[in-house]
């Protein structure tokens, strides 16, 4: 971090900023120049507040030389991260992981028979929401703890692990003692006080892209969680907002070769979310593999046009039969395997 003095900054400024520098557990190195001094801050470790030092008199302004994630970053830890789930499923290395299944439990007969559908086409992950967070708040809500009951129930027959949403700090504990990921959704990304709980209950977390949010801040989020010392983060692209109304999201697949290049965590997409329209849903998934994906995320449903929530971005099984077989051409051509599922031969 550079701290760059105003060309009038006194020698008592000057001093002034060096001290803080050292009051905050950092070495200052005042570099004079013919105009203007700058100061250096020497040992960030991610955790340094400019703000502190923007608002010492004489300050013009801070420049962050180096990222303001730490452990997230590829400077960090340049080995890529793979997360190591039951059942000798990982996500971030050869293997792309595909998780499915519909947006909401409604009923044990409906959870069991997406689980058993989406297995069979070759899912290895079943997610699907026992709580729901709904714009609305007379949409339907999820079931709770019984959904997350159903979701022990269809892992008990199908085999498949199970990802599913925490909506707050209270639910966080409940979701974890199902749940093989922890989903933090988008409206959730900057909840802070939900980030440090699920960092505190070492179940991998997947971690999902905010509507409005940058990577950087995305990359910021996941910091929290890692900074509780859960290392085991997945992130996701799900969308960001846009202007068109076209989709319903903005699915933003340069996102996921940036995150690559300056992070070490696995990165999935969900263009279910992404694009909103059940027509859109394959050919992104195609895009989102080739960009890069360590996996996807998909909703599907065995009766689209029942379902209690997103049934229009809602595969049919078929559709998703089809998603699978032709991801995996593409998953092949660029050196990579579909991830099986447990007890099914490559």
């Amino acid at each position: 971090m550079l701290i760059v003095m105003h060309t009038d900054a006194s020698e008592e400024q000057i001093r002034r900023v060096c001290s803080t520098i050292d009051d905050m557990g950092y070495t200052a190195r005042p570099m004079p120049g013919r105009q203007r001094t700058t100061v250096g801050l020497v040992g960030n470790d991610g955790r340094v507040d400019g703000s502190r030092l923007e608002a010492l008199p004489g300050v013009q302004e801070v420049i962050h030389v180096s990222k303001p994630y730490k452990q997230v970053s590829r400077e960090w830890k340049p080995e890529s991260t793979i997360i190591r789930l039951p059942g000798g499923l990982t996500i971030g290395g050869e293997a792309v992981v595909v998780m499915a299944g519909p947006c909401s439990v409604e009923s044990e007969d409906q959870i069991l028979t997406a689980a058993r559908q989406v297995r069979e086409a070759g899912a290895v992950i079943l997610r699907a929401g026992a709580f729901k967070p709904r714009s609305s708040p007379y949409s339907f809500q999820g079931l709770g703890k019984e959904g997350l009951r159903l979701l022990a129930r269809a892992r008990e027959e199908t085999g498949l692990l199970i990802v599913t949403e925490a909506m707050d700090s209270e639910t966080a504990d409940a979701v974890a003692e199902v749940a093989d990921i922890i989903q933090v959704g988008a409206r959730n990304m900057q909840n802070y006080s939900l980030l440090k709980k699920v960092g505190r209950l070492r179940r991998p977390v997947l971690l999902k892209r905010g509507l409005s949010a940058t990577i950087q801040e995305l990359l910021l989020s996941a910091e929290y969680i890692l900074a509780e010392g859960n290392p085991n983060v997945i992130l996701c692209e799900r969308g960001v907002r846009g202007f068109d109304s076209s989709t319903r999201n903005l699915f933003d697949l340069s996102a996921i070769p940036v995150v690559k290049a300056v992070s070490h965590l696995p990165i999935v997409a969900d263009p279910s979310h992404g694009t909103g329209h059940r027509d859109m849903v394959i050919p992104m998934a195609r895009a989102a593999v080739a960009a890069g994906a360590d996996g996807l995320l998909v909703e599907v449903h065995p009766e689209p046009d029942r379902a209690l929530s997103d049934g229009a971005q809602s595969l049919y099984p078929e559709q998703f039969a089809r998603l699978m077989g032709e991801t995996g051409i593409i998953v092949e051509a660029i050196g990579r395997r579909l991830a099986r599922p447990v007890g099914v031969e490559p």
